[in-house]
């Protein structure tokens, strides 16, 4: 019996060994990467100071979600805090106490919004940059004008930081990070922004944020890296499981407005942020529809 014992007892210390090497690599790979320092070539972007530019760039903010998460007077905010993710808080945009605002210059603010990079290279955590990365030069000048234009507000806010299982997550499914700048062609050439109008192009590019939850074809299906909580987002094709064939261009462009669909359903705004994209105009709305309907036809869940 003391034998036996004693051979429990070495498979469980080696066991507990194995366990904290693992640990201790997950913490330390993790590490490296929130620590990396990103080398970001320098981007010339005009930034405006007249009244139509500033406004222009308001509307910008509001419609892809900046203003949802950084508040509606860019005070920053505990946008998310869950165990399985860590704490996401956006920063005080202002240059009021505790805001950000006074310390960015111009090329700060490029970096931060294009590439989701710190002044000092390293990457913001959950910064959604790759949404951002494809703006023309015009609209992200516009819009770090209007930020430059807000009133200070006082708002002091800890830094986000990820939970150890957060850490653990973006360890071993490869598919996740939580340092979007990971994700960012930072040296790649952008393509330059379609022409304004109601055309599919230009509602390609007034959709770039909706591929965060419903995937680079629109499929839908589970949206990876998000709490287990998270409904699984649908198909935004005309293909098998979506609703879209039986909507017409203004039920599309009423349930934006109104977040409620043409059957009556209510869409929670913490999980379809259409309380943000009712800040678009008819024609952007339009746009983005006409380019829902020239995606290919895909059943469900095919992200």
């Amino acid at each position: 019996m003391k034998k036996f014992l004693k051979w429990v007892g070495i498979v469980f210390g080696v066991l507990v060994g194995l366990i904290v090497i693992a640990l201790v690599g997950i913490y330390f790979n993790s590490q490296s990467r929130l620590t990396r320092v990103y080398e970001i070539p320098e981007e010339q972007v005009s930034i405006p100071t007249d009244a139509a530019s500033i406004e222009n760039g308001k509307h910008i903010f509001q419609f892809r979600g900046c203003e949802a998460c950084h508040g509606e007077n860019l005070q920053g905010m505990v946008y998310l805090d869950d165990p399985a993710v860590g704490k996401v808080i956006s920063s005080n945009l202002t240059t009021g106490k505790g805001g950000v605002g006074s310390e960015m210059s111009d090329e700060d603010w490029v970096r931060a919004i294009r590439h989701g990079v710190r002044p000092d290279g390293t990457g913001y955590l959950f910064m959604p940059s790759t949404e951002f990365y494809y703006l023309s030069d015009e609209d992200l000048g516009d819009v770090i004008a209007y930020m430059k234009s807000v009133e200070p507000a006082d708002n002091e806010l800890p830094a986000s930081e990820i939970s150890f299982v957060g850490r653990i997550v973006m360890t071993l499914v490869k598919e996740i990070t939580f340092v979007p700048a990971e994700l960012i062609p930072h040296n790649a050439a952008r393509l330059a922004a379609p022409e304004v109008g109601t055309t599919p192009e230009y509602g390609a590019y007034l959709a770039q944020s909706c591929h965060v939850c419903h995937g680079l074809t629109m499929s839908g299906g589970v949206i990876p890296g998000l709490p287990a909580d998270w409904p699984p987002a649908p198909n935004i094709t005309f293909g098998g499981g979506s609703a879209l064939p039986t909507w017409t261009e203004d039920d599309f462009i009423n349930t934006m407005r109104t977040g409620k669909t043409p059957m009556g359903k209510e869409l929670r705004a913490q999980y379809m942020p259409w309380n943000s994209y009712k800040f678009m105009s008819d024609d952007e709305l339009k746009a983005v529809w006409a380019y829902l309907q020239s995606l290919p036809k895909l059943e469900y869940g095919n992200r």
